[in-house]
């Protein structure tokens, strides 16, 4: 028996699977205040209804939106910089890149580090490794000491070129351990050892601002594990699809940053053919991501914190491996309200689960994107979370009247309309731009949808799209939790080391892959893991390019070979290749990964024998002139090849599945719900 554990920012999921299957899921509000007492709470509802045995339990996976809330609201450590002397400003110069060029009041988000606890260190290594000015050791050590007096609780240094010589970095941090041991450091050339000096230092002053915080959020939850009676230690999920152990993950907390979203991508990718878009929509955030080749695609840049939510630049950067998606600020909590000039806007800003939407009953009073669909008919007040929770659709009408409807002019039905179509056209138009940045049509490629909100809405982006068709897999509502338990083990390691492809030493390439293979074996091997394989990558450009893209090494060694891969990638990525001029390889990267598990995700039970059709109810379909009567399914009573024509809903404990007119919907043998027009 294994459980996934996902905190969202308005419910916590969780999904137990044994060798059969899904075996049983559970959703609760999430507790902002304290997540783990959600996932201990949820933990325990769902091994009593299911009738578990906590010591049956053989693994926990845990992703969590922790870092992510802390570095926004900045609730991390009080923290200082020790920079090179002369660069202890390149968090607040950053690039000197606007991102709005023309917007004269441009915002940026303030460094985590205040400008009086940065401080110049007299010291200096050149771009080649060598020392031009040594470390100033007594200086480190009256900085130390007079940090920790003045309740400094984390130190990030980040010298210039300690990814080539890391030397003063490490020295430095033996000297602040010996005058002043209760400061956490974090060292740029263990955090992130590559080049792009902003970058560099605000990954690392990231780090270790949220270092106390995970930890002891860790260690909360393992106590909470235990008290159930759950003995094995949890694993926590990466933000790249892999999965680490909680003392790797409290060290390296940064690499938790996009812990959550990464397990739909890769429930999605094992569930799905090789080539497809999947798009998960929640209570605060809705995702995008591409599966290509059977995998999600990875990116190693980040950014967090953004002012304007697709732009990017706007954001802190966070140079860490993270499965790459466009996420906007569209879930079933976000706040619609009339702007400044008169028009209908949907979201960033989430009323969350605190106090959440105004059908919730617990306070709310803004009108949100559940209770639009609950006044279109989408959601039945009385099955929402299979009961669990009862919604109130006469104080859903009543905010849409008093805060959109009749300030539009127009009825409470058109106003909910407005409100779900708006936000179906603002994820298409991201998911295109997504999807044609990254070399592909998504009008070629079907949709997995999922996430509580996601199949209400997945046909409509879907169709935005001329996406081909929708899939909602089993246990849609609860699949990023349900994903975790396809990750296996595994960590990327990087090395910086620049060099035009024909001058390369290629037994210096060899042993940068080496160190960063047996570094990969050695941490996997603390975990159990001796079966361990490892990927290898060049990330590459032409000369005089000012960003890089990802080339596999397969193998062959020889410069041809890799230009060979080089000029291939780039041609799929811009369908075109580039000036005649020399190819450069930035960095190379490893990711060393254990063996994958055998998950199977469909439901352990099959679908109960009996009448599927629950009844009908009023739906709004402008398409037919607005209410109509709309038959009503069980998902679970649907066996392998029903079909259902549109308009119909199909409804589950975590999620509805809304088929419109037109449409239709397939059970396939996965009990996958397909959705075609």
């Amino acid at each position: 028996m294994r459980i996934g554990v996902d905190i969202g920012g308005t419910f916590t999921d969780l999904c137990a699977v044994d060798a059969t299957g899904i075996v049983a899921v559970g959703k609760v509000l999430t507790t902002h205040d304290e997540p783990a007492r959600a996932v201990e709470d949820g933990l325990a509802a769902l091994l009593a209804d299911a009738r578990i045995a906590a010591a049956d339990v053989e693994q926990v996976v845990h992703g969590t939106t922790l870092v992510t809330n802390a570095l926004i609201e900045r609730k991390g450590s009080r923290t200082a910089l020790l920079a090179t002397a002369g660069f202890r400003d390149v968090l607040e110069m950053r690039r000197e890149h606007r991102y709005e060029l023309y917007d004269l009041r441009i915002e940026l988000p303030a460094p985590l580090v205040p400008r009086h606890l940065r401080f110049d260190v007299p010291e200096r290594i050149l771009a080649d490794g060598s020392v031009h000015t040594g470390l100033d050791e007594d200086f480190v050590a009256r900085l130390g000491r007079e940090l920790a007096a003045r309740g400094i609780e984390a130190v990030a240094v980040c010298f210039l070129h300690a990814f080539t010589n890391p030397a003063h970095e490490r020295r430095a941090a033996e000297i602040l351990a010996d005058v002043a041991p209760s400061l956490r450091v974090a060292l740029s050339s263990d955090v992130v050892p590559e080049i792009r000096e902003f970058e560099r230092a605000s990954t690392t002053v990231a780090n270790v601002y949220v270092q106390d915080l995970t930890e002891r959020y860790l260690r909360d939850l393992e106590l909470r594990l235990h008290r159930l009676g759950i003995t094995r230690a949890p694993h926590i999920m990466l933000s790249n699809g892999g999965l680490a152990t909680v003392d790797t993950a409290a060290r390296h907390p940064i690499r938790i940053l996009e812990s959550g979203p990464a397990g739909g991508a890769l429930a999605s990718a094992t569930l799905g053919p090789p080539d497809l878009l999947a798009f998960d929509m929640g209570g605060t955030t809705a995702k995008l991501c591409l599966i290509a080749g059977g995998a999600p695609l990875v990116t190693h840049q980040f950014e967090v914190d953004r002012k304007y939510r697709l732009l990017p630049g706007s954001g802190l950067p966070v140079q860490v491996p993270v499965t790459d998606m466009i996420e906007i600020g569209v879930g079933g909590g976000s706040i619609a309200r009339i702007d400044a000039l008169g028009l209908l806007t949907v979201g960033p800003d989430s009323a969350g689960s605190e106090p959440g939407p105004v059908c919730y009953g617990h306070g709310g009073t803004e009108p949100t994107v559940t209770d639009a669909d609950l006044v279109l008919g989408y959601l039945d007040p009385a099955y929402f979370l299979g009961g669990g929770m009862r919604l109130d659709p006469t104080a859903a009408r009543a905010v849409l009247r008093e805060k959109i409807a009749d300030p539009l002019g127009v009825s409470v039905e058109e106003a909910a309309w407005g409100i779900h179509t708006s936000v179906n056209e603002d994820m298409a138009n991201a998911a295109r731009v997504h999807a044609v940045e990254r070399g592909q049509d998504p009008a070629k490629l079907p949709m997995y949808t999922f996430g509580g909100a996601g199949p209400v809405h997945g046909v409509g982006v879907a169709r935005a799209l001329c996406a081909p068709s929708v899939v909602a897999p089993p246990a849609a509502g609860v699949l990023s939790a349900a994903g975790f338990l396809t990750a296996p083990l595994a960590f990327d390691f990087v090395r910086s080391a620049r060099a035009a492809v024909h001058d390369l030493a290629w037994e210096q390439v060899d042993a940068l892959f080496a160190e960063m293979e047996a570094e990969g074996a050695a941490l996997l091997a603390k975990s159990g893991v001796d079966d361990v394989t490892h990927r290898r990558v060049a990330e590459m450009r032409y000369s005089g390019q000012g960003y890089e893209i990802r080339v596999p090494v397969r193998g062959g060694r020889w410069p041809d070979t890799l230009i060979d891969e080089f000029t291939r990638t780039y041609r799929a990525l811009y369908r075109r290749t580039g000036p005649e001029v020399g190819v450069e390889v930035l960095n190379w990267r490893v990711v060393s990964s254990g063996p994958k598990p055998e998950v199977t995700l469909r439901l352990a039970a099959a679908g109960t024998p009996g009448d599927a059709r629950k009844g009908t109810r009023p739906a709004y379909f402008p398409s037919t002139g607005g209410f109509v009567d709309t038959a009503v399914f069980d998902r679970y009573r649907l066996q392998p090849g029903a079909r259902v024509d549109g308009p119909a809903i199909v409804e589950e404990r975590e999620s509805t599945v809304v088929v419109p007119p037109g449409a239709h919907c397939v059970v396939r043998d996965d009990a996958a719900l397909e959705v075609t027009a």
